[in-house]
């Protein structure tokens, strides 16, 4: 027996009258001031946190306490009898140092609680794509979207089982889904809990199985929604549906329908934010003269006024013609582009009026070699 250990209440904090909920608080709070995961390489700590550890494995216990309460140290020795068994950082004797540790370690040492498999889980997401033409992501549109996700078994109503029979609790783990065992440590004896193997986490044992869908409770079925898409939805967005993806377990939530977007390029318009860009093109006698001329719109053709002298590349700009602009009532605007266009093959009557009209520019506005054709 070692004289110089020291009172095992001086080494929890508490006074010799101390209830068991004093002491077990007063131990949470020193096993975690002089745990070796707060002071690594510290053989003080170390030394502290297994002194703490003896004193609470006696102090917690009625018996031992009682001993060590009449005779010291010497009730609790082995050589007395009373089988202490302290090694490493004590022998627990089947005390769940992880209950202690883990309120505030997180759970790490074997005693947390662990998810029960029978809980209510929700369901996964389904994700699918749809393509939209550029009009319909433009002004907004409805849409069926056909998909596949899980759902409940419509023969054995998500049981698993045999209409007429139901499944039975697991004997192996009582229908918790787990089990519990107890592995000695350097901390001590811990206990953990794990998986049923007979049940494989499930709680249950279904001895007559679904024909339909073999005991598994949930089928893969097709389904259309019918989803509603607004009026300036852009490319790769996405709509969530809730509560459309695949049917929970449990009889926890179902998960949801994402529904992303794929616009189809448009021949005409090009999209930029909620603005639209066109090209136009123009005759050489429309941009020089000014003209009025049609240009389609995402509302249908509409007139322009062409300003004469319009130079190539020139642009015009038509306001709240665009896209609408999402949760607002505002439009983007169209951008017309002109762009003139020149004749590749002319006959010798057109070529000389051009040389004609050439020659009667003012020399320091005419592009040399132009009208040279």
């Amino acid at each position: 027996m070692d004289e110089k250990k020291r009172d095992y209440y001086e080494v929890i904090g508490v006074d010799k009258g101390a209830s068991e909920d004093e002491i077990k608080r007063a131990y949470r709070t020193a096993a975690k001031k002089y745990h070796p995961d707060l002071h690594p390489n510290d053989k003080e700590a170390e030394a502290k946190f297994k002194e703490v550890n003896e004193a609470y494995e006696v102090l917690s216990d009625k018996e031992k306490r009682a001993r060590y309460d009449q005779f010291g140290h010497a009730g609790v020795d082995p050589n007395y009898g009373a089988g202490s068994g302290f090694g490493g950082f004590g022998g627990f004797d089947g005390f769940d140092l992880g209950d202690i540790l883990g309120s505030f370690f997180g759970g790490g040492f074997g005693g947390g609680a662990t998810r029960s498999s029978n809980a209510p889980r929700r369901g996964k997401d389904v994700h699918q794509t749809v393509v939209l033409s550029f009009e319909d992501a433009a002004k907004g549109c409805k849409q069926e979207v056909r998909y596949r996700h899980v759902e409940n078994c419509s023969e054995c109503k998500g049981s698993g089982a045999q209409p007429g029979s139901s499944p039975k609790s697991c004997p192996t783990c009582g229908g918790a889904g787990y089990v519990k065992s107890q592995q000695r440590t350097p901390f001590g004896v811990m206990q953990t809990q794990h998986e049923c193997d007979t049940c494989r986490g499930t709680g249950k044992i279904i001895e007559h199985k679904c024909s339909k869908c073999k005991g598994v409770g949930r089928v893969g079925v097709k389904k259309s929604y019918t989803v509603e898409f607004p009026a300036g939805i852009d490319e790769a967005q996405m709509i969530k549906v809730r509560g459309e993806g695949d049917v929970g377990l449990n009889n926890g939530p179902a998960g949801d329908l994402i529904v992303e977007v794929d616009v189809r390029p448009h021949h005409f318009f090009e999209r930029d934010g909620f603005d639209v860009h066109c090209e136009v093109p123009l005759t050489f006698a429309q941009a020089a003269l000014g003209a009025e001329i049609d240009v389609m719109t995402l509302d249908g053709t509409k007139k322009v006024k062409v300003a004469a002298g319009t130079q190539p590349g020139d642009r015009h700009t038509l306001r709240s013609e665009g896209i609408q602009r999402l949760g607002s009532r505002g439009r983007g605007d169209q951008i017309i582009h002109f762009n003139v266009t020149i004749p590749r093959s002319l006959n010798e009557k057109q070529k000389q009026l051009i040389r004609d009209m050439d020659a009667a520019m003012p020399k320091q506005t005419a592009k040399k070699g132009f009208f040279d054709l």
